[in-house]
């Protein structure tokens, strides 16, 4: 990719009940770059981050599931809290976050590995949230608002 001069953009989560919320962040990724990697934390670190009754669907599945979307170029599961260590590996064009992140460094809101993104000359980008949707929330509500 990078030979051709092509962009690669690197989004993470969870992804564990998809929803129209998740389809259009990462549309909105992707167009961001010509292909989109997503990172998908693995069972364990859902559990730590989510609490004991997530995820609902395993690692395995939601990786088939993102990769049935016409956005989604790459899948590689990480086990970690943070993407850190695989924005590292990576080394993404462009790296983006939810609506609950900030591209500004100096907000508090700037996700932890942007940092490492900022120091190798890449982009750190955010995508507004689609509101009412949530996996969070759907489960507690048992639906879209």
């Amino acid at each position: 990719m990078r030979d051709r001069g092509d962009r690669l953009v690197l989004t993470n989560g969870c992804f564990d009940i998809l929803h129209v919320g998740h389809v259009r962040y990462l549309r909105a990724a992707r167009e961001m770059g010509d292909a989109l990697a997503v990172g998908l934390n693995d069972d364990e670190s859902v559990r730590r981050l989510k609490g004991p009754r997530r995820p609902v669907n395993t690692a395995a599945d939601r990786a088939e599931v993102l990769g049935a979307l016409e956005t989604v170029d790459y899948i590689v599961l990480f086990g970690e809290d943070t993407a850190s260590e695989l924005v590292r590996a990576v080394r993404p064009d462009v790296y983006v976050k939810g609506g609950d992140y900030s591209a500004d460094p100096a907000s508090p809101w700037f996700p932890p590995e942007g940092a490492i993104v900022e120091a190798y000359g890449g982009n750190v980008r955010t995508v507004p949230y689609v509101p009412g949707y949530s996996t969070t929330k759907l489960l507690r509500r048992g639906g879209p608002e």
